[in-house]
């Protein structure tokens, strides 16, 4: 540190590089610090000011803050073993019985996994094993993975490519050659205005049938979805989607990935977002609601079929498998997350977040229905977001990227103290709660942020904008 600076906010702009953020705005203004958990869904800045964090941090913290519990385990197992690796059949106990517990819970068919740190580097360690699993076949064109545009999967270079909002992909030289993408099942912005969940799941499929075909069947190796779709827009599906899909997927030997990332572990009232949307994937990816967010840790669930080819053909032609990290199968982190699960079982999380998602996405509906640039409110669980766009004469359109309509619909209610969030390539605002989240907690955030909502509105008629007429 610079002999005089002491002000964590002055270090922080002169030494901290933040993600997802402009890098010379940041420099100028400085960032809002937050200095302490409170407890459930509120969190207190370094001015002392409250905020009810609407979006549980970055969708993830689902047991709220301020549990003791997970700190007790955090630092009970960092005195008891702080670290060993997973390595050349090197075990630790917690990670052992984290995956039994993770497995137990996971849709049938599911035998193994494997641990990394993030959502990021689950879904690369997805694309790894996809690879793997086709050249231990003896299938080594098999290799293209088609993900969905809107699509969220990580910023490694692999899965910023599969990730399908192109500012992932700005000056990254990304995505990588063997990523495609295809339509997201977005009711405002691929739905045709004459089609019905069979129809559109019908072109969705086909869609996905048409590229492999054109692509080539034995140069596609596997397709990448969210359940619900996050970051680009809490997108559910239509009823059927994931059925048509799989159909398509079985026809011509394509392994289904389900990034549960942030699905899984009960946002969706399910304890899986496979459950709730009947997607039946080959392999999963985890993170986020495994710890609640208190400590760093992903898991990549392998179903038998990959399994047995990792355990069986795969040893012969290439020896012991050569992927793992340092923090693979991490002793305190496994800690963290097996006293966060008991927290989500014991108080019945999970259907508390289908019961508040309901109350969460009717609130929605009630609160917005009356203010013009509404073009949807959407969710499932307590995943939801609210659209904004320019009404017009038979239909939507997108408001002009300058404008910032979400952006500034989110620093209106960031002032009120509700943390929500714009997300990108869109002008929707998200809301992710804690499982916590009381019925009044809600109203609050909604009341908030429809307010918000109101005061951008009337700020951009009274620009004279034609976006709002």
């Amino acid at each position: 540190m610079r002999p005089g600076m002491t002000d964590p906010r002055e270090l922080d702009k002169q030494y901290v590089f933040h993600p997802f953020s402009m890098a010379h705005v940041h420099e100028q203004s400085g960032a809002l610090m937050m200095a302490r958990s409170a407890d459930g869904c509120w969190i207190t800045d370094d001015s002392g000011k409250r905020h009810l964090d609407a979006m549980a941090g970055l969708w993830c913290v689902n047991v709220g803050y301020g549990r003791d519990r997970i700190a007790d385990a955090l630092a009970d197992q960092a005195r008891q073993l702080s670290y060993f690796h997973g390595f050349s059949s090197m075990a630790t106990e917690p990670a052992a019985t984290l995956a039994e517990r993770v497995i137990a819970k996971a849709p049938e068919g599911f035998s193994k996994v494997f641990f990394g740190a993030s959502g990021s580097d689950a879904n690369d360690t997805q694309a790894k094993i996809v690879w793997y699993y086709n050249n231990a076949r003896g299938k080594p064109e098999k290799k293209k993975i088609i993900a969905r545009d809107r699509g969220y999967h990580g910023v490694t270079v692999m899965t910023a490519g599969l990730t399908g909002l192109p500012g992932l992909h700005a000056g990254f030289d990304l995505p990588l050659p063997m990523i495609r993408h295809v339509s997201a099942p977005h009711n405002v912005w691929t739905r045709l205005p004459e089609e019905d969940d069979a129809a559109f799941t019908a072109r969705l499929a086909k869609e996905l049938e048409d590229l492999i075909l054109s692509e080539g069947p034995d140069t596609v190796g596997a397709f990448i979805a969210e359940p619900v779709m996050g970051a680009g827009g809490v997108i559910v599906p239509p009823e059927g989607y994931f059925a048509a899909i799989r159909e398509v997927l079985d026809r011509y030997d394509v392994l289904l990935i389900a990034d549960e990332v942030i699905c899984g572990f009960g946002r969706l009232g399910t304890w899986f977002g496979t459950e709730a949307l009947d997607m039946q994937p080959d392999l999963m990816s985890v993170a986020k609601g495994i710890t609640s967010g208190y400590a760093p840790l992903s898991g990549v669930l392998v179903g038998d079929k990959v399994w047995r080819v990792i355990s069986g053909e795969a040893p012969a032609k290439f020896g012991a498998f050569g992927h793992g990290y340092t923090y693979t199968a991490h002793p305190v982190m496994a800690a963290a997350a097996l006293a966060n699960l008991d927290i989500v079982e014991e108080e019945n999380l999970v259907e508390r977040a289908g019961e508040m998602g309901a109350y969460l996405n009717e609130a929605l509906a009630r609160a917005f229905a009356d203010l013009p640039i509404v073009a949807e409110t959407r969710g499932k669980g307590l995943m939801a977001a609210v659209e904004f766009a320019r009404p017009t004469a038979d239909g939507w359109q997108k408001f002009d990227s300058s404008l910032q309509v979400a952006p500034r619909i989110v620093r209106a209610a960031l002032e009120d103290g509700v943390i929500s969030r714009a997300l990108p390539n869109s002008d929707a605002v998200s809301f992710s709660p804690p499982f916590t989240i009381t019925p009044e907690e809600i109203d609050l955030a909604v009341s908030t942020v429809r307010k918000a909502a109101g005061v951008v509105h009337d700020a951009l008629r009274a620009e004279d904008t034609p976006a709002s007429q």
